[in-house]
């Protein structure tokens, strides 16, 4: 503390990254504090380190460094110093040091950072810049079409200037430019997944959701506004989405807590709550109300999704009702016997695999489009081996970050415990009050939409 630059883990606690958890009763607790995760040291423009370190632990993101890149008076300069202050004044030393300075020249505009763009990345290991020609052809004719292709992403990585609204904070610019490059170098080996049958609503469309319970003020916008005022700033909503990406179709959700994880442990002592059919309905006439969809989610607690799921299978055999899945409220494996919230639960791909199949197997025998899965995730442990997920050409997987806090810590979380671990389609979940309450205005359909991989489904809680 006290030290501009320098930061200590006890002042990087978690400022978000979970929710609210309130059943009818009014219960509501939170996670403990967890570590942010890592984040990006911006790229001081360092004479002879031109790329920026990383970090898993601890992050600097105010770096008080005022490094410039050596210009060709500076380096003109730096050289007289040179041989007027070298004592031994040999010319295998001036050589050196001429060497080193024109290096330093010719890279200076890649390494340097101008107030209002981001810091540059380096190209991945053996691929050569795009203005480069490789010593080992003659002609740019013979460069084969994958390494151009990779090296013209590598260029535009280096330029990206990230257009966030006025008042967004250096560190929120800095995040957000890491986001968008890691997104960009994994896009090109990004797992499309199986080819997804007629009717499927993924890539081609995107869904704008409003997530809560009705039963719950505190969980989610769908419980703590009247059903025409919710539905009304809905509409709102995906006016905006519309207006901001004319070109992609918005469809409209509702996605309702269904299944909710309780602070008590209840008779079967399974800890969480079953929202009866009545509401289950009420929810999927609002989503028609507007064209929409349902998305029913399951906080599985002491339960599993193995138990939970075959409840929700007439609904889903509906063409337009889909499912959730949270690993938060998930205790099992190091979470086994936890009380839910009082620890982030965990989710094993095999968990999530089983539904892709009972899901799968519905849409077969059913001869209804394919299903979107959405799975929470704002953390690794959520869910540790997520490669390890298989859509099917009958189920579309959507990795959700599903974290608040501030733009910056929004931003990491999305690289980290979505773009670091592809699995299919990405979303991402904006918090009407947790992500505003320390001053930050919301994230805007115009700033998500330079995120990489496009989102897919974006909810409002």
């Amino acid at each position: 503390m006290g030290v501009r630059g320098k930061s200590r883990a006890s002042d990087r606690v978690r400022e978000g990254g979970r929710r609210a958890l309130t059943d009818v009763s009014g219960w509501a607790i939170r996670a403990p504090n967890e570590l942010a995760p890592r984040e990006t040291f911006p790229a001081p423009r360092l004479l002879l380190q031109p790329h920026a370190a990383r970090s898993t632990a601890h992050a600097v993101h105010s770096l008080d460094l005022d490094y410039r890149p050596i210009t060709s008076a500076g380096a003109a300069r730096t050289w007289a110093s040179i041989i007027y202050m070298s004592s031994v004044r040999s010319f295998r030393l001036a050589v050196l040091a001429l060497a080193a300075l024109t290096a330093c020249v010719a890279d200076a505009p890649r390494a340097g950072v101008s107030a209002g763009d981001v810091a540059s990345t380096p190209a991945p290991a053996g691929v050569a810049p795009a203005d480069s020609t490789s010593p080992s052809t003659s002609t740019a004719s013979n460069s084969s079409a994958a390494t151009e292709s990779a090296a013209a992403g590598s260029a535009s990585t280096d330029s990206i200037n990230p257009r966030l609204v006025p008042g967004r904070a250096k560190k929120d610019a800095m995040s957000f430019g890491a986001a968008i490059r890691a997104g960009m170098r994994k896009e090109s080996t990004w797992p499309a997944g199986p080819t997804p049958l007629a009717g499927a609503l993924l890539p081609k469309n995107r869904i704008i959701a409003y997530y809560g319970n009705p039963h719950s003020k505190k969980m989610g916008v769908i419980g703590e506004y009247p059903e025409q005022q919710m539905l009304g700033m809905l509409d709102r909503t995906v006016a905006a989405w519309k207006a901001a990406d004319p070109k992609t179709p918005i469809i409209p959700a509702i996605h309702l807590v269904t299944v909710v994880a309780q602070g008590a442990p209840g008779k079967d002592g399974m800890w969480r709550r079953w929202e009866d059919s009545s509401m289950i309905e009420r929810t999927y006439k609002w989503a028609k109300s507007r064209n929409g969809i349902l998305f029913l989610d399951i906080q599985a607690s002491h339960s599993t999704l193995q138990k939970e799921l075959p409840r929700l299978l007439p609904w889903l055999a509906r063409p337009d009702v889909h499912l959730g899945v949270d690993p938060e409220f998930y205790m099992h494996y190091e979470r086994e016997g936890a009380r839910p919230s009082s620890k982030i639960g965990m989710m094993m791909a095999s968990d999530v695999n089983h539904v892709i199949r009972e899901l799968d197997k519905l849409v077969a025998e059913k001869k209804i489009p394919p299903k979107i899965l959405v799975v929470h995730r704002f953390t690794k442990k959520m869910v540790p081996d997520a490669e390890n997920i298989r859509p099917t050409s009958r189920v579309q997987v959507v990795m959700h970050m599903d974290g608040w806090g501030p733009p910056w810590l929004k931003f990491d979380s999305y690289r980290d415990y979505i773009v670091d671990h592809p699995v299919q389609y990405t979303g991402f979940k904006l918090f009407y009050h947790n992500d505003t309450k320390k001053g930050d205005a919301l994230l805007t359909p115009s700033e998500l939409l330079q995120l990489r991989p496009k989102l897919s489904y974006i909810q409002y809680q």
